[in-house]
């Protein structure tokens, strides 16, 4: 049986829900499908140790904001995936959790998304699937002969799986410097870590609300054709939450340039030397989810649907929101994603019904 709805948003995460926010203040008809068994999207799945970028009351979605964590400036993955879970609540959001969708197909002047436990027939999609279930590894030589271990951000825990180990932390992004930087303050753990080009740390008082007004500047000056302020990446590549700068600060977040290959034991460098390695850790980023819109047709360069805001431009019936600056200014983070929320849902709300 297919069912009727004005919005089917898919992924009940910090976009999902947002979206939820705004559609419910338009009094629209919608189903929220996600593919998690449980509220709070990716930051279940974090590292024990990783905190956020701003403080609890920088870091809120639409309409609610985010508690203080007890004893903590910058609260950690597992009082955001409280706040998520109590925001869905509190707006009683219809979230099917366990519902993983397949397929967006047009269908007579209408989407039909189909998912494994039904399908529903609407007016406009939201694409909310973030990134965390795509993790992007470079082919680099070597990569399928190394004999130690090899993951990628989204399988790290914490240092206690790696102590007496050799590890390679690969990534000049946050996720890199905040990993390196976990492992190399254990004290048990021998790390190594690798950058393609030097890191930029940014200056020490950039947190994730700066880093949003600077965000949004851009955004603004370009939407105005005025010049590129070069936004966030003019001012550095990482945040300097306390853990990097504990380890900075103590000498032990040094980067090496980027091995030229894997070999069965561990890594060659530019000038020919070898040293060993246990393991590597790929902190090497992530490419949008967007399988479920293949059958639209709409995919562009780099894995991702041309867009103008939030919307496809292949398909106006479409928007996407939360994946990166591309959907919105810092609509990848709890503060940024809500007012790209609110904008496509404003252009949604102007579709024929």
């Amino acid at each position: 049986m297919t069912q009727q709805t004005d919005v089917v948003v898919v992924g009940g995460g910090q976009a999902g829900l947002a979206a939820g926010y705004h559609l419910r203040r338009q009094g629209l008809d919608f189903v929220i499908l996600d593919a998690g068994a449980a509220p709070g999207g990716s930051w279940q799945h974090m590292w024990d140790s990783l905190h956020l970028f701003s403080p609890a009351e920088h870091s809120s979605l639409p309409g609610r904001l985010m508690p203080a964590q007890a004893g903590r400036t910058y609260p950690d993955a597992r009082h955001v995936v409280d706040y998520l879970t109590g925001y869905e609540k509190r707006y009683d959001l219809p979230v099917q959790h366990g519902t993983r969708v397949e397929a967006v197909r047009r269908d007579a002047g209408r989407l039909l998304v189909e998912a494994d436990s039904g399908t529903w027939r609407t007016r406009a999609v939201i694409g909310a699937t973030g990134t965390w279930s795509r993790p992007f590894l470079p082919a680099v030589p070597g990569r399928d002969v190394f004999a130690g271990r090899q993951l990628h951000t989204v399988g790290y825990r914490s240092p206690a799986e790696f102590a007496g180990r050799r590890v390679m932390v690969v990534g000049g992004g946050n996720s890199g410097a905040q990993i390196a930087a976990d492992l190399a303050l254990d004290g048990h753990v021998e790390v190594t870590w690798v950058t393609r080009r030097p890191p930029r740390l940014l200056p020490d008082d950039i947190d994730g609300r700066a880093l949003f007004d600077v965000a949004t500047a851009r955004r603004r000056a370009l939407d105005a054709g005025r010049n590129d302020t070069g936004g966030i990446a003019s001012l550095g590549d990482i945040v300097a939450v306390p853990p990097v700068r504990a380890a900075r600060d103590a000498g032990l977040l040094t980067a090496k340039p980027m091995f030229s290959q894997l070999t069965t034991e561990g890594v060659r460098w530019a000038d020919g030397s070898h040293s060993g390695a246990d393991a590597v850790i790929w902190c090497t980023g992530f490419r949008p989810a967007l399988a479920p819109f293949a059958p639209l047709g709409l995919r562009g360069p780099r894995g991702r649907i041309p867009n103008d805001g939030t919307r496809a431009l292949g398909e106006p019936r479409v928007h996407l929101l939360g994946y990166g600056d591309w959907t919105g200014p810092a609509s990848a983070t709890l503060i940024g994603v809500g007012r790209t929320a609110r904008e496509a849902v404003r252009e949604i709300t102007g579709l024929p019904a």
